[in-house]
């Protein structure tokens, strides 16, 4: 299995695609023995295919983490583990096809394709990781069990891929924090990259997922992104915790079709609600139902204390 290093100059090209374990690791030798320099990487971007701008981002960001000769491997994997009841892992967008040759210009040298039985040879595992306090909270109480699977399977495709360095999209903020924390707390010897989120000109952010939207859903989706930057703004005016809550509440309160799971405004690295006396960096996120599809995005914020120490007007609670 040859899986030649990148080279910039070169027509965009098929990346190699493989399936199994044993061409995967063909495919990881046969690099590892031709890199022309010890400082190339290897970078891996792990998704569930159904590739958008925003998961190209992400390929071409890991072709410059793993420098010009280094090893671009993407995965492609719609994860059981990760899909709740009554959720749409059956009918979840599936395009192989269309993804590689997505990826043949993004700078991707390998993409790793396996089946369900290949990463699960024994079926519904036994052990799994748990994403323990940052997974019952927001996505976890939503989703029970969702961050456990996403964390047992980027585990096992990191052990599978062997990358220097993997990349994962700011969208997802509370996966990539659980990530950063099983890195850290089971020394994991990987670097991890966020990327930030690619949103259309209307302001959306991207996601597989936008292509169940209607015309009159996606406007009303808008709402997400708009209730988010009206946070940010608020906080940038001095408001306190509370008003930036309650700013991006009303907004998603006014918006029709729209229901919301939740609205929080959290410490960036532990996912707990900041307190009302909070100052300095704060991630605001969200998630609701637009008609029948669940979407999810974030804003960073910095709270900064009113001048005069007092309460910003309007800084009440939001209720939801």
């Amino acid at each position: 299995m040859t899986a030649p290093a990148h080279d910039a100059s070169d027509e965009p090209r098929r990346p190699v695609v493989v399936e199994t374990r044993s061409r995967l690791q063909d495919a990881l030798a046969t690099w590892a023995l031709t890199a022309p320099e010890v400082t190339d990487r290897r970078a891996v971007v792990m998704t569930m295919g159904a590739l958008h701008e925003g998961h190209l981002d992400l390929v071409r960001r890991a072709r410059a983490e793993a420098g010009p000769g280094g090893q671009v491997l993407v995965t492609i994997f719609v994860n059981p583990l990760q899909f709740g009841a009554g959720e749409d892992l059956d009918s979840y967008p599936r395009d192989l096809e269309r993804d590689v040759a997505l990826l043949a210009g993004a700078g991707a040298d390998v993409v790793y394709a396996p089946t369900p039985d290949v990463v699960y040879p024994d079926g519904d595992p036994i052990v799994r990781v748990s994403a323990g306090r940052i997974g019952e909270v927001l996505e976890g109480a939503f989703r029970p069990g969702h961050l456990d699977g996403v964390l047992t399977v980027v585990l096992k495709l990191l052990h599978a891929t062997r990358p220097d360095v993997a990349l994962f999209g700011q969208k997802d903020a509370q996966q990539l924090l659980a990530v950063r924390r099983m890195v850290r707390d089971l020394d994991l010897d990987v670097e991890i990259v966020g990327v930030a989120t690619r949103r259309d000109e209307d302001g959306l952010a991207l996601s597989s997922r936008n292509a169940y939207l209607s015309d009159a859903e996606r406007r009303s989706a808008l709402a997400l992104s708009r209730a988010l930057r009206a946070g940010a703004e608020r906080a940038a005016e001095g408001a306190g915790a509370a008003a930036v809550r309650a700013t991006a509440s009303g907004i998603l309160n006014e918006a029709t079709d729209v229901v919301v799971d939740y609205l929080a405004l959290v410490d960036p690295d532990t996912v707990e609600e900041v307190p009302a006396e909070h100052t300095g960096p704060a991630l605001l996120l969200v998630a609701a139902r637009v008609g029948t599809t669940r979407l999810i995005d974030n804003q960073a914020v910095d709270v900064v204390a009113p001048s005069d120490g007092s309460e910003t007007p309007g800084q009440e609670a939001s209720r939801d």
